[in-house]
């Protein structure tokens, strides 16, 4: 999502590269591309003003380092600004004692309310809660059947009472509840197109009724200023415990989330991260504001690859390594657990200096599938001694997959680097990853 913005703080902070030192005109020049970029960006402008004031204040008066580029410095300071205007902590959900603690999602249609409903019952399901999912949104046209779908497809009991009112049916599944020792209650409320009175005493009585440790909403990150300005209103009525961004993965330029905590008081609790109902996150201020600065987030991507990756395979595959034994099989393998990870841009995105190194390269998103085809398409004995396929293997191989032989020749080429390296890993450096390092 942070792309564009990325791009233009980096074009900005070029303009103190090779400065003697900081002063108030050169910074002041430079901050001028920062605020453009922002408001760009779709930053509110008051928001953009404030971060603003707050940068060159600091950035004048900070004291210049012999061995630090001033551009550096300024940088620093605008990341730790950013992760202020964020919200500085990471802020959990709260689950009240005794259960059943009660979630209310509120939010526009078209937000990914329900969505989100079945993400929340996945993660905490995970964390072995029993949890019950509430369908109390009996206006939009097949916003039960959604919800039921979804609870089929990671096994949690959802609620619902057809066409009845949305206050019935709430407490009547928070009573439920009690009756089954549920831990936790996620209430679907409905929404409207626009925020109306009616909506707003609904889901105000629902509030009275069932008293929910936690009223989320859900701001759709795509839509710039709106979802701020809709989180600004849903705030004062129904005082909101925090906020959920989703679709954090779009395409968007981002202003939402850089605004919407400053706008309203509440934090960002979560962030949906894509369409899979596993891609929900917490919501680490410092670690998007290291993403937006072009820095990475190597934290993320560690505890993605902890999620993912079995460990006692992972140990195998160290001794393999250890042993210069790794094989096409175990690329294989690897491939599968990268796949669980995410979408590779994403991944490559959040290892410091790799993003960059790739910009402008052309990562084809079916190039995993491709290799993977063409490793199947192998028999055992080619897997683990490439060095037998010769011309009529190639071939073979070629048309089981679906691929040319040039595409064999350099997937074997490129596993034969791979091998290279490994062989060499106690004095390997990383210096930058060239664009057609990757096989797919």
């Amino acid at each position: 999502m942070f792309d564009s913005l990325t791009e233009k703080l980096e074009a900005a902070f070029k303009k103190l590269l090779g400065q003697g030192t900081l002063t108030e005109d050169n910074i002041r020049e430079a901050l001028k591309e920062v605020r453009r970029a922002l408001l760009e960006a779709d930053v509110n402008y008051k928001v953009t003003k404030d971060f603003i004031d707050e940068v060159q204040k600091e950035a004048v008066g900070a004291a210049t380092l012999p061995s630090v580029d001033p551009g550096q410095q300024v940088v620093k300071v605008v990341h730790e600004k950013l992760v202020k205007l964020l919200g500085e902590t990471a802020v959990d959900i709260v689950l009240s004692d005794p259960p059943p603690a009660v979630i209310m999602v509120c939010g526009l249609q078209g937000s990914g309310k329900t969505t989100l409903c079945a993400k929340l019952g996945l993660r905490y399901k995970k964390r072995n809660k029993k949890v019950l999912l509430v369908a109390a949104d009996p206006y939009r046209p097949a916003a039960i059947q959604q919800l039921q779908t979804l609870g089929r497809q990671i096994d949690i009991a959802v609620f619902d009472l057809g066409q009845a009112r949305p206050q019935d049916i709430c407490r009547e599944a928070v009573a439920k509840a009690k009756k089954e020792f549920v831990d936790l209650v996620i209430l679907d409320t409905a929404g409207r197109l626009h925020i109306d009175d009616e909506l707003m005493a609904e889901l105000a009585d629902i509030k009275k009724l069932v008293d929910p440790k936690e009223i989320l909403l859900v701001a759709d990150a795509m839509t710039g200023q709106d979802a701020v300005n809709v989180a600004r209103q849903f705030h004062e009525r129904l005082q909101v415990t925090g906020v959920v961004l989703s679709k954090l993965d779009g395409d968007a330029r981002g202003g939402a989330a850089l605004s919407i905590r400053a706008v309203t008081g509440c934090p960002i609790k979560l962030a949906g991260i894509g369409e899979k109902l596993s891609d929900l996150e917490p919501f680490h201020p410092d670690r998007l504001a290291s993403r937006i600065l072009g820095m990475g987030d190597i934290v993320s991507f560690v505890e993605k690859a902890q999620a993912s990756v079995d460990m006692a395979e992972a140990e195998k595959l160290e001794k393999k390594l250890r042993k210069q034994q790794f094989t096409l099989e175990d690329m294989y393998d690897q491939l599968q657990s990268l796949k669980k990870m995410g979408p590779l841009e994403s991944l490559l995105e959040m290892i410091p200096g790799v993003g960059k190194a790739l910009k402008g390269a052309a990562i084809d998103p079916r190039g995993i599938g491709r290799v993977e085809a063409m490793i199947q398409s192998m028999t055992v004995e080619e897997r683990r001694n490439p060095q037998i396929i010769n011309g009529s293997r190639r071939k073979r191989i070629a048309d089981g997959s679906g691929t040319t032989v040039q595409d064999i020749n350099r997937l074997l080429k490129q596993f034969g680097e791979m091998q290279k390296m490994l062989k060499n890993m106690n004095r390997f450096k990383f210096k930058g990853l060239p664009k057609d390092a990757l096989p797919f």
